[in-house]
């Protein structure tokens, strides 16, 4: 049996497509199912580590953005996603897997292109409210569509979707809290917040939270995660405004969080600060309070119905970015924390908005449909 996987270009498609694998690989081990290899697609291989660590196999395949409005500037992309299109097809007629899963994005669709000229059963799951180009386009011919949000039932065809919620891998999934002050540097007795951007961080939420450190950190210690890109620029701008500051040992900036310190830190932190991306499901799983601040321009304004979507459940505050300022992220961290029922009310509400075994459920359909394929 062969299964291939394709998106990416960021974490909220590739960690979701790792999560899967993870379950594949436990239905595959469970059910003997001989002869397995699993492959991803895509221009570039994201993580090799994590890739290796689950033994997928990695085959790249060009891809180039399509934008919306033509310019001399497009033409590059159009070209790079020709030459996509022409590897895809004689990659995956190379590997003639039995099924195609799909997160979407421009990546995917060079893959997902091939696997519809060449008859193989493609599978396809959806992380935001408002599904991308790729994925609505896709879902027309997909033997199945998950989605996360229960919103997104009206973009595709009602018989083939399936609510499953967001894939989470299985480090995530439960927090601890054996060693993580001591791993992470944390005081015992001072609140914890923890600031995430996304993979590549989130400039807007960087400079508000870097203002706002004198007033944060005489009550609590914050965790920021920066992108990896932004992290000397962040550490020379926090370093600058903590000059002589008392507590500034609580301040504690990162490029990236491993998987380990996430999960130490799920067990000890009281506020998270995040976008609206894919993390909002670890979030829920993980019943923290949260404050999130969606991007202003995503395709199709998705971040911002997102974070209102997890907001309708009680489980969040939303503060969009042009309304973003220190004073008031300061207010609304304080109001949180000072108020045992709004923090009871918006873990009742991760509980209610998070979806156990997104990915065990996921892994199932692709196994019974690459199944009844190979036969």
């Amino acid at each position: 049996m062969k299964i291939v996987l394709t998106g990416g270009g960021t974490g909220g498609h590739f960690f979701p497509l790792i999560a899967v694998a993870e379950e594949l690989t436990r239905i595959i081990d469970k059910e003997n199912i001989a002869d397995t290899t699993l492959y991803y697609l895509a221009d570039k291989p994201y993580n090799k580590k994590i890739l290796y660590e689950n033994n997928i196999v990695f085959k790249r395949v060009s891809a180039g953005k399509l934008r919306l409005q033509f310019s001399l500037r497009t033409i590059p992309d159009l070209l790079k996603a020709a030459l996509g299109l022409i590897e895809a097809v004689i990659v995956v007629f190379s590997i003639y897997p039995d099924v195609v899963f799909s997160k979407g994005g421009y990546v995917a669709f060079p893959t997902v292109f091939a696997a519809r000229l060449l008859g193989i059963p493609i599978i396809i799951h959806e992380s935001d409210s408002i599904p991308g180009r790729v994925n609505k386009w896709s879902g027309k011919f997909a033997r199945a569509v998950a989605v996360s949000y229960k919103q997104e039932i009206d973009y595709f065809p009602e018989e083939k979707v399936i609510h499953t919620g967001q894939p989470i891998r299985r480090d995530l999934l439960e927090p601890t809290t054996e060693g993580a002050h001591e791993f992470l540097d944390l005081e015992r007795d001072v609140p914890v917040l923890l600031v995430l951007g996304g993979s590549l961080g989130a400039q807007t939420i960087n400079y508000a939270v870097e203002q706002a450190l004198p007033l944060l950190l005489e009550k609590y210690q914050i965790v920021h995660q920066v992108g990896k890109n932004n992290f000397e620029e962040i550490k020379k701008l926090t370093d600058a405004t903590l000059t002589n500051n008392h507590f500034k040992h609580r301040y504690h900036v990162f490029g990236e969080l491993n998987t380990l310190a996430l999960k130490m830190l799920a067990g000890v932190t009281d506020i998270v600060i995040s976008r609206a991306g894919s993390t909002l499901f670890e979030i829920a799983r993980w019943e923290i309070p949260s404050i999130i601040i969606p991007i202003t321009h995503s395709q199709g304004n998705h971040q911002i119905k997102n974070a209102y979507n997890y907001a309708r459940e009680g489980a969040c505050i939303v503060i969009e970015e042009n309304n973003l300022s220190e004073q008031l992220l300061v207010f609304e961290i304080n109001r949180i924390f000072d108020d045992p029922n709004i923090i009871k009310n918006m873990k009742e509400g991760a509980k209610r908005f998070a979806i156990p075994d997104a990915a065990k459920n996921i892994a199932e359909e692709i196994v019974s449909i690459a199944l009844a394929h190979e036969k």
